[in-house]
């Protein structure tokens, strides 16, 4: 068994490391301008100008069954799905706001047609649930409020009342967790009580603002052993690094232990549909940002954000089937899968993860290597190897080289030597599956003798 100890979590996160990846779906309102989910806050745009937005809003080629197939021919295992982002608009038929989906053309629950059809195809389901509401007349202006430059901002929070707003999302949250069955994920989004406002009045917002405390009590009572994120200012289970790629294991700022964590990306820019936004990340980088993931004990949350009209546009549909092509056959090297124990150090331009029973070790090729890859540390380790693409056997010797130019003598004794084919597998990123010697912890001062005569 790997041996790697993480910090103990009040929800049950043993199927979230399990399954390591995972759809997130940015969609709302703001897909209709399609320039950022921020665009309310960004123009600075009255409500006025927004409800254009909400009275235009009609997702007639919706159809939550289509993502569902392709999130799961991707090789994702669950799914969050926007409730309400800080825009504070609903996705879904709230007893507490006429600002919902049912009272727009759409007509109809989007979060219940989403939950049935992501269930249908075996996926868990999450919702996001924003602590930010630019719509709620009781959520007080500050410095990211769309209001926050207006003449009269500061009188205009005059008899806004937090407490009314917090009690507000209890009850929605009380909703989602009471009326769609089991939930499997809560993720809120954010606190920001530490940044200050350009005036002393429109300072950041965080867990006292949201009565967290009350909030995840409600959400612990209501879905024992959901999986919570830390966004709320109170810790809970999930670190959550967003839009960047951490470089170890995310550990706790306080005591260092390692803990469970998520990270959240896009594939281009922006969560929601941006029509005109141009940086998608290569095919490569898509691939190498989940392997890299995995390789740090981490899981990845990769977000669709779906037009105004319901599909996944063109672009999104080819970076989910990037995942589908490699996840077809190298699955088993992110499912159950971990950082590798540290004996095991990954040669340059790969990766390392291994299995949660620490019988199988995968190292990922960023940049495939002429003829032979060199294993340091790895002689008297490895009892079979094999392409995880299709299975074929990969042949390979200990402490000596089989090659008519090389001498013994820049070989160690510890090294483990693969033979690779001259041509780089189709693969994006091939995938050696090493089969592990039991037990893994090698052996002080082991002479390793060739152990493929067959080369």
């Amino acid at each position: 068994m790997t041996s790697y100890a993480v910090k103990k979590t009040p929800g049950n996160t043993e199927w979230f490391v399990h399954d390591r990846f995972g759809m997130f779906i940015h969609w709302g309102l703001y897909s209709m301008p399609a320039r950022h989910e921020w665009i309310k806050s960004r123009e600075k745009i009255t409500e006025e100008h927004y409800d254009q937005y909400f009275s235009h809003f009609d997702p007639d080629l919706y159809d939550p069954g289509e993502w569902a197939r392709q999130a799961k021919a991707a090789g994702m295992k669950y799914a969050v799905f926007t409730a309400k982002h800080h825009e504070g608009f609903c996705m879904f038929d709230s007893r507490y706001t006429d600002y919902k989906c049912t009272n727009t053309p759409a007509g109809r629950d989007l979060v219940r047609e989403f939950v049935d059809a992501f269930r249908a195809q075996g996926l868990r389901v999450g919702f996001y649930y924003s602590l930010i509401d630019w719509h709620h007349p009781d959520f007080t202006i500050d410095m990211i409020h769309p209001r926050r430059d207006d003449e009269n901002a500061e009188a205009m929070n005059q008899g806004r009342d937090m407490r009314k707003y917090a009690e507000y999302m209890r009850n929605q949250v009380r909703e989602l967790l009471t009326g769609y069955g089991k939930i499997d994920i809560l993720w809120f989004d954010y606190s920001y009580s530490g940044q200050p406002g350009e005036k002393p009045w429109q300072k950041g917002k965080g867990k006292e603002d949201w009565e967290a405390e009350k909030l995840i009590a409600l959400a612990r009572e209501l879905q024992p052993g959901i999986i919570i994120d830390n966004r709320t200012e109170i810790e809970q289970d999930l670190w959550t690094p967003e839009q960047y790629q951490p470089q170890s294991w995310v550990r706790h700022q306080e005591t260092g232990e390692l803990v469970t964590w998520e990270a959240c990306q896009t594939f281009s820019g922006s969560w929601g549909y941006y029509r005109d936004e141009m940086t998608w990340k290569s095919p490569e980088m898509l691939i190498r940002m989940l392997v890299n993931t995995v390789a740090l004990g981490g899981n990845l949350l990769m977000n669709v954000g779906p037009t105004s009209r319901g599909y996944l546009d063109r672009r999104a549909e080819e970076a989910l089937g990037v995942f589908r092509e490699w996840m077809k056959y190298h699955s088993r090297s992110i499912y159950g899968c971990t950082m590798a124990e540290p004996e095991f150090k990954a040669p340059p331009d790969c990766r390392l993860t291994q299995s949660g029973d620490g019988r199988r070790l995968y190292v990922h090729l960023f940049a495939y290597p002429f003829q032979h890859l060199t294993l340091r540390g790895f002689a008297g380790q490895v009892e079979y190897a094999q392409f995880l693409e299709d299975g074929s056997e990969v042949l390979f010797t200990e402490g000596v080289m089989e090659h008519f130019a090389q001498s013994d003598a820049e070989i160690r004794r510890d090294e483990l030597i693969l033979y690779l084919p001259p041509v780089k597998p189709k693969s994006l990123v091939p995938v050696i599956e090493l089969f592990l010697k039991q037990p893994s912890v090698p052996e002080a001062e082991t002479v390793s003798e060739p152990c493929r005569s067959s080369v």
